[in-house]
């Protein structure tokens, strides 16, 4: 139903950016929330940002004033920049989306892109 392309992943020494873009597409043409999740190893997944559709905004308390989710709903594009890297920022970092179907709430997830902050 939904079909993603994540792009920006990859190595960068701490203290460093990068700059992580996700295009959603499929059969729902438009989004509830965008937003993106990280999963570092043995550790569960995280919402790290995300932007609702009427421009509410959040991020974790962990990458406030570092990261900048952007999106244009227009394209059902979300991109996350991450400014000021952390080693502990190393992660997979997954695209997610939330569509509203008869008025519940559907996640749908991307492959996931790696990010590695090296020391």
């Amino acid at each position: 139903q939904v079909q993603f392309v994540e792009s920006g992943g990859g190595l960068v020494r701490q203290g460093g950016s990068l700059r992580l873009s996700c295009a959603a597409s499929g059969s729902i043409s438009s989004f509830f929330a965008m937003g993106w999740f990280r999963q570092a190893p043995e550790n569960e997944r995280e919402l790290v940002a995300r932007i609702r559709s009427g421009g509410n905004i959040y991020y974790a308390d962990s990458v406030k004033g570092r990261f900048t989710i952007s999106a244009d709903n227009a394209k059902n594009t979300v991109h996350l920049q991450m400014n000021s890297l952390k080693p502990e920022d190393t992660a997979v970092y997954y695209c997610n989306v939330v569509a509203v179907i008869s008025g519940i709430p559907y996640d749908y997830w991307g492959q996931g892109t790696q990010v590695t902050v090296s020391s």
